[in-house]
């Protein structure tokens, strides 16, 4: 059974720091393009980052380029989003992706 599970989220004050992992099972990662979303309250699902099936590709949103790293360890069957400097606009269920499958998300909030 094809599983994806973040972990991670939590209450951050702007300007910090919050390392989003997701866990796959019943599929290999290292076989996908691996994907994280984003969805903030009351808006559409948002795109924020991808990494090649061999993680030596990754691409981001403009609005997090330099802020947020993406990567993987295939090893482990694990994606990561490790995310700096975070804004309260960044507030967010975070959902990691294979294209086929997503998980449940994780809840980001950015506050004071």
């Amino acid at each position: 059974q094809v599983q994806l599970v973040e972990s991670g989220g939590g209450l951050v004050q702007p300007g910090g720091s919050l390392r989003l992992s997701c866990a796959a099972s019943g599929f290999t990662v290292s076989r996908y393009i691996m994907r994280w979303f984003r969805q903030a309250p009351g808006k559409g699902l948002e795109w924020v980052s991808d990494i090649s099936s061999d993680g030596f590709r990754t691409y981001y949103a403009d609005s997090v380029k330099g802020r947020f790293t993406i990567f993987r360890d295939n090893a482990k069957n694990m994606l990561y989003l490790q995310m700096n400097s975070l804004k309260p606009e960044e507030t967010a269920v975070y959902y990691c992706t294979n294209d086929q499958n997503r998980g449940q998300g994780t809840q980001v909030i950015v506050s004071s």
